[in-house]
């Protein structure tokens, strides 16, 4: 599968510090976006220790007998044990954490993503946007159960409590699905960042009408700082050629 993919990261304007992480396969074989929480040491040592474990894992297992979905849950199992030992090693960073998502192109096997947390997943196709992943959040939950609307969502004060993350000894399951994707696709990964401050009509306007992916990136970034900027802000965009 051939593909185009850029990604950026940017602390936004109120934050001293950004917890964000990102990873990009040099070869295109699988893309990273994490969000990390507890404090400015805590959260970006939590990001980090996510991104590079799951890059790690992945690059040392690819052309080994387990399955794409084996592969990329031990990776994320990996992850998240090496959070929990570095909390261990450094109580200061006891609470740490991270969202994390995940998507895997994997020889000629259908696509997959793998996520916990808020980071989320979007496909653009057409000049329709779709949101792939479910946040694994009180409000989401919220939502889903018909307590509270999408709209009542965006301003809730308990819109930022995950029921999941990495770094959690609770932490049972993540969320794997394969994904539909075909030619000129577009997958978003993006921390929270982005989506607190901008609808899903407005990512779909950037990413449709913005031809040069760097360009597009940039340009969402921009956008949600000046909507705000009131937290750490990545993106990934990865483009399906043919």
């Amino acid at each position: 599968m051939k593909l185009k993919f850029t990604g950026f990261s940017d602390p936004g304007l109120i934050r001293s510090s950004n917890q964000d992480a990102y990873y990009i396969d040099p070869e295109g074989r699988f893309f990273i976006v994490a969000d990390g929480m507890g404090g400015h040491a805590g959260g970006e040592e939590a990001s980090h220790i996510a991104t590079r474990e799951i890059q790690a894992y992945l690059v040392a297992n690819w052309d080994g007998a387990e399955s794409d979905d084996e592969i990329l849950e031990k990776a994320l199992w990996q992850a998240n044990e090496a959070i929990l030992q570095d909390q261990q090693n450094h109580p200061e960073r006891a609470d740490m954490g991270t969202t994390v998502v995940v998507v895997l192109f994997r020889q000629s096997h259908i696509p997959l993503c793998a996520h916990v947390g808020d980071s989320r997943l979007y496909r653009l196709r057409d000049s329709q946007l779709e949101q792939i992943t479910e946040d694994h959040t009180w409000v989401a939950r919220a939502i889903k159960i018909g307590d509270i609307t999408p709209e009542e969502a965006r301003m809730h004060p308990f819109r930022h409590v995950l029921s999941r993350c990495l770094g959690r000894e609770d932490l049972n399951q993540f969320d794997v699905q394969p994904l539909d994707v075909k030619r000129s696709d577009r997958l978003l990964l993006c921390s929270d960042g982005l989506t607190e401050e901008l609808a899903d009509q407005q990512i779909a306007d950037y990413l449709h009408k913005t031809p040069i992916l760097e360009k597009a990136s940039i340009s969402l970034i921009e956008a949600a700082k000046e909507q705000g900027g009131h937290d750490n802000i990545t993106v990934v965009i990865v483009e399906i050629q043919d």
